[in-house]
């Protein structure tokens, strides 16, 4: 092996690799933990995560619909690269992290349809942003395969522990730049392969959620490990971001309303698929329109239990009611 990545390995680094070891001792040990529901929550915070960080604006309600194959209001761009995502973790367990064919396959996938020519790496120069605009010069495009072959080599014959090997490789990748777009998303996912091939409960935790928790914490560790000409300090900030959801077990966090009143737990039971007011009406055998509205449609809504199918026409007479992924989490709990 020829090429080493800059990095030292820091009694800070040791130290969160044996906690992250003692917690994923813990995390097997509750597997049943990991049952549908629960990975359907972590996909669907996993993808909001990784796009939001790039400005992406679909909540994860609207990601949720998206899964279910129904369609949204929303920028036609933002539902694509939802739909691309969704696509690209369909496929995530059939990559191979040390695959350079792979990476390019898996960047095809995400920016099918938004980009000229992906799946391939870029033929011009970029700059890479930040908080304060462009903040560097990635390097040049005829040196992006070199150092992409260089990296995936030393990915693929480096005896370094994976929750280091992880790291390194996403802060290389980030500061060789090597798509014109996608390069952040292309990342986050490039290190979740690295880890889940390790153990297989890290493509159950979102570690995309974790990061976008941290947005700004992430531009400054890629930004010191810049500065500093060496990846330590984001391996020391990825780390302990891993430790605190290891910490936390691991578990997706769908928002759903703490306390409902007795109209809204009554509607929750009663709506399955789409249902219009007036089936409502019948079926919680009440008269009062303006009493569902007010009573249990209205703060079910609030509450983000409850959507409408059409909300950009509230009052339709083709409107109905749904639940949204919050509200069937509350049902099942």
């Amino acid at each position: 092996m020829s090429y080493k990545p800059p990095y030292k390995i820091t009694p800070k680094i040791i130290t969160f690799i044996e906690q992250i070891g003692e917690a994923l001792g813990v995390l097997a040990l509750s597997a049943k933990a990991q049952d549908l529901r629960l990975r359907r929550i972590h996909r669907i915070q996993t993808i909001h995560g990784s796009l939001a960080i790039e400005g992406n604006t679909l909540s994860e309600e609207q990601i949720s619909t998206i899964l279910d194959g129904k369609p949204v209001i929303a920028p036609p761009r933002e539902v694509q690269e939802v739909r691309n995502a969704i696509k690209a973790y369909d496929e995530f367990l059939n990559w191979h992290p040390a695959q350079q064919r792979d990476l390019l396959k898996a960047h095809e996938t995400w920016m099918l349809g938004l980009l000229d020519a992906p799946g391939h790496y870029r033929a011009g120069g970029v700059g890479v942003g930040g908080a304060g605009g462009v903040v560097r010069v990635a390097p040049p495009p005829g040196r992006v395969p070199e150092l992409m072959g260089n990296l995936f080599e030393w990915l693929g014959t480096s005896e370094e522990h994976a929750l280091i090997k992880s790291c390194v490789f996403h802060y290389e990748f980030e500061f060789i730049h090597p798509f014109s777009d996608g390069n952040g998303r292309m990342g986050r996912l490039w290190q979740t392969l690295i880890l889940s091939q390790w153990n297989p409960l890290f493509a159950q935790i979102p570690i995309e959620s974790m990061v976008y928790a941290h947005q700004q914490d992430y531009y400054n560790a890629i930004a010191e490990s810049t500065k500093a000409a060496e990846s330590t300090p984001f391996i020391e900030f990825m780390l302990q971001v891993v430790l605190e959801k290891m910490r936390e077990g691991g578990q997706a966090t769908p928002h759903v309303a703490p306390q409902v009143t007795p109209q809204v737990e009554r509607l929750l039971g009663i709506l399955h698929g789409e249902m219009s007011r007036a089936e409502l009406m019948q079926i919680l055998a009440l008269k009062d329109r303006m009493h569902v509205s007010n009573d249990y449609l209205r703060p079910a809504m609030e509450a983000g239990l409850v959507q409408m199918t059409l909300p950009d026409k509230p009052n339709s007479r083709l409107q109905k009611y749904r639940l949204t992924e919050s509200g069937r989490t509350f049902l099942e709990n």
